[in-house]
């Protein structure tokens, strides 16, 4: 079992990551994230969101993605995401499929 410190380490970094997500790199793409590491900020707004429930707190798919997001998905889209084209978007159902879609 992780000690408090370890936990906390864990925490930080998890924090550090969900920063340079959300401000230091608004420029990439969940799609390509996707693409490239089979798991985007969707993906670890979910993990968040699974994190949750598995300790009886009760949040839905839009309440965790506004948490990590900062914003909510409707700003975020307006704010950074572009569209994809279509290679991005049929890479995208094989990554979805192989990391989300299997689950």
């Amino acid at each position: 079992m992780p000690t408090q410190t370890e936990i906390e380490l864990q925490a930080a970094a998890f924090r550090r990551l969900q920063q340079h997500l959300m401000q230091d790199r608004t420029d990439v793409q969940n799609i390509d994230m996707m693409n490239l590491a089979g798991f985007c900020r969707n993906c670890l707004s979910r993990w968040y969101q699974e994190a949750a429930a598995e300790r009886g707190i009760e949040m839905g798919k839009e309440e965790a993605r506004e948490l990590f997001y900062g914003m909510t998905m409707d700003e975020w889209k307006a704010n950074y995401q572009t569209d994809a084209k279509p290679d991005q978007q049929e890479a995208f159902k094989v990554a979805f499929e192989e990391n989300v879609g299997k689950g």
